[in-house]
């Protein structure tokens, strides 16, 4: 075995608040970034929209050694890949170009979160997911869990099974990021192990799935459950980063 082969590869996990938002980071979006952005109504929509995008111009420069402005994304849908059909406009999961071009990327918020994740060459996922009761959770079970899942998280105590539905979630959702189908590829296409255990992938339906997956759990704090994923058959070293520093350098001209 050759060592890229042996040595397992590194995922840099990256955390931010949304509050960090400014208008120095909204400069470092592209021209369609920066139009999504003005659309969101809440401000709360657009402070976490502008810091997961410019965190992850961000973190590609500093991986490939290049101004954060020479940084593109190419964004490609593998559902409507298959299916031109489905949808016109520009989405899908974003792939560094550019100098920074060989980087896997995801990137997701929720509440006081925003998580990026990197890799080199290794497809990757991530997704973290606010733990909230106002969401019908009996009926997106009925969607999104599997016979078996619905039943291991009925057999959990009442006071748990909602942060243990957002288990579920966080994990298929890193799973489907990972390959770039996204929401589109169906939740209930994904069969994860009950989210009182560490994570695994037991199943995947369907003829796009997979050849090989990794999956973990990430710590996201109270009130939130996080997952990551990256399509690699063993083990991935996570290197976890608070982006405060480089966020703040950036918004202030000095990064």
């Amino acid at each position: 075995m050759t060592p890229e082969e042996t040595t397992p590869p590194v995922c840099e996990v990256w955390w931010a608040d949304p509050n960090l938002a400014s208008p120095g980071l909204l400069e470092l979006l592209d021209e369609r970034e920066r139009g999504r952005h003005d659309r969101f109504r809440l401000a709360a929509d657009r402070d976490r929209y502008v810091v997961a995008h410019a965190l992850a111009r961000l973190v590609c420069a500093r991986a490939a050694g290049c101004d954060p402005g020479e940084v593109a994304f190419r964004l490609h849908c593998r559902s409507c890949a298959r299916d031109p059909s489905k949808r016109g406009d520009s989405h899908g999961k974003p792939h560094p170009d550019g100098p920074a071009r060989g980087l896997e990327i995801s990137h997701s918020h929720s509440g006081e979160r925003v998580v990026v994740a990197l890799t080199r060459g290794v497809p990757v996922g991530v997704d973290v997911e606010g733990v909230s009761a106002e969401r019908d959770i009996e009926g997106v079970a009925e969607i999104a869990l599997a016979e078996n899942e619905r039943a291991a998280l009925d057999t959990m105590p009442a006071g748990d099974r909602v942060a243990g539905f957002f288990g579920y979630w966080a994990r298929k959702e890193a799973l489907l990021k990972a390959t770039g189908d996204g929401l589109s590829g169906g939740l209930g296409t994904v069969r994860v192990n009950p989210p009182d255990q560490p994570a695994s992938l037991t199943g995947w339906d369907g003829p796009h799935a997979p050849e090989r997956a990794w999956l973990s759990d990430l710590d996201a704090g109270p009130g939130y459950r996080a997952a990551l994923a990256a399509l690699t058959g063993g083990p991935v070293t996570v290197a976890t980063h608070d982006a405060t520093p480089l966020l703040d350098r950036s918004a202030s001209g000095r990064g």
